[in-house]
């Protein structure tokens, strides 16, 4: 009951706080003491993507002399909690992030702006080109009142995120292993020989040390599953699918890469050190990369590059996912042609479109920067940065939760998982007993759906 008192007593106290930092949102007229308009943004980001936010909002200011912008910043960690607060209390920020998953439930609450009509007015006046920007970007905050993708613009892309897959350079010529084609992606067979080759006991101690690869379950699974021609769900998105044969196949392939093939390092071994930390170190042959871990990688004591990930030979095609954080406006902006030229700015401008990339932690929106400038400069790795413009043209898929009105029913797939991964359950059973919670859960998720499309 102590346990229980404290968290309300938490949420209370973070409503306050939220309340207070968006006091400004519900003013009259959101005006500065010079009478600018005020616009607060709210964000999150690491120390120096938020000092290229300052520069910025700096340019934007310059453009817009009659606005001025407060960045209000938050740990990654904080913010879904800030903004659901600030929700509560009905003063959202003129301008916030927004995941994919949440425009259904944050459009059908009146919390979001709907941009399309003050984005063709800013097409008008020249000061947008929705041509420029990633389609499938665009698509991820689209939304008809029914699905995902298609109608009305609820935000414009931050960014677009490919799920890369990388791979040790130097570790494949220190074992004579031909590099991978980086175009022609390895059957599923061939990966599992190549890990093999690269998983040894390199300081003869008996113990081994190196390892073809160690993915983490929730990020690299659905790779697995989509090339093996299975999904989480059905084309409607109402029905969930993982009973399906083939997608415990491809769960048990995925299983089987540790219990079977030997080539990641054991649940003891990981305890040690996690596979992220073992791949930082040169001690993975192959690991996922996006485009965020660029800068982390810049100093990586080998040469690495990114490919496409291995295909089953069901459909012989390589598969990933292409995540995205979405610039929104606050339905209740008092200022929401200028809240909506923030957002065009933020996503499109070329100069912070250049800022961020430069910086090695995304992709340009823009196509044209991306590529062109982006995928030519020499001085951001990897070499083959073309793969991630492929995965955002060809192979990437939007995580499956981004159609449904919440991720309960997938959360609930990941929360028992374990069992498979230590080998104590097949993965054809645990998908025929997951799958009535998972649909259960779905279920409520779409009857919530309907309830708050009424309001």
């Amino acid at each position: 009951m102590l346990k229980r008192s404290k968290k309300i007593m938490s949420i209370v106290i973070t409503a306050v706080m939220a309340a207070s930092v968006f006091v400004g949102c519900g003013n009259k007229d959101n005006k500065t003491a010079d009478g600018k308009i005020e616009l607060t943004w709210m964000c999150y980001g690491q120390p120096q993507e938020t000092k290229v936010f300052d520069q910025v909002i700096k340019k934007f200011e310059a453009k817009y002399p009659n606005v001025k912008v407060k960045i209000v910043s938050t740990t990654q960690d904080q913010y879904g909690q800030k903004i659901q607060a600030s929700m509560a209390s009905k003063k959202l920020p003129d301008v916030l992030y927004m995941n994919p998953g949440d425009v259904k439930a944050w459009v059908n609450s009146g919390n979001i702006l709907n941009m399309t009509p003050y984005l063709k007015k800013a097409e008008e006046a020249k000061i947008l080109d929705l041509s420029d920007i990633w389609p499938k970007g665009l698509a991820k905050y689209k939304y008809d009142g029914e699905k995902i993708g298609q109608g009305d613009q609820y935000a414009l892309p931050k960014d677009i995120g490919p799920f890369g897959f990388g791979y040790n350079k130097d570790l494949f010529i220190k074992a004579g292993i031909p590099l991978p084609d980086k175009n022609k992606p390895y059957t599923w067979e061939e990966w599992i020989d190549v890990c093999k080759k690269l998983t040894k006991d390199t300081n003869g101690d008996g113990k081994m040390d190196q390892w073809g690869t160690g993915l983490n379950v929730n990020w690299t699974l659905q790779s697995f599953v989509w090339s093996n021609g299975a999904d989480f769900l059905d084309e409607s998105k109402t029905k969930v699918t993982v009973d399906d044969p083939k997608f415990a196949e491809a769960l048990q392939f995925f299983a089987d890469q540790t219990l079977k093939y030997k080539i990641t390092p054991s649940a003891q071994e990981g305890q040690t050190l996690d596979t992220y930390q073992r791949w930082i170190k040169g001690q993975l042959g192959f690991f996922a990369v996006a485009p965020w871990d660029i800068a982390a990688f810049k100093d990586l004591p080998f040469k690495y590059d990114i490919i496409p990930y291995p295909a089953s030979t069901a459909t012989g095609k390589s598969a990933t996912w292409l995540g995205s954080v979405g610039f929104a406006v606050g339905a209740n902006t008092k200022h929401p042609q200028e809240a909506v030229n923030l957002a065009i700015f933020l996503s499109t401008d070329k100069d912070a479109n250049k800022m961020v990339s430069d910086m090695q932690i995304q992709v340009p929106n823009l196509m044209s920067m991306a590529k062109n400038e982006y995928v030519n400069n020499a001085n951001i790795q990897p070499e083959n940065k073309q793969q991630f413009l492929d995965i955002i043209e060809n192979t990437g898929r939007s995580m499956p939760a981004e159609y449904t009105y919440n991720a309960e029913w997938i959360n609930k797939f990941f929360e028992g998982i374990q069992p498979v991964l230590d080998g104590k359950k097949t993965a054809a059973d645990y998908c025929k007993e997951v799958q009535p919670k998972m649909q259960e859960l779905l279920d409520k998720a779409i009857e919530r759906e309907k309830k708050e499309k009424k309001k």
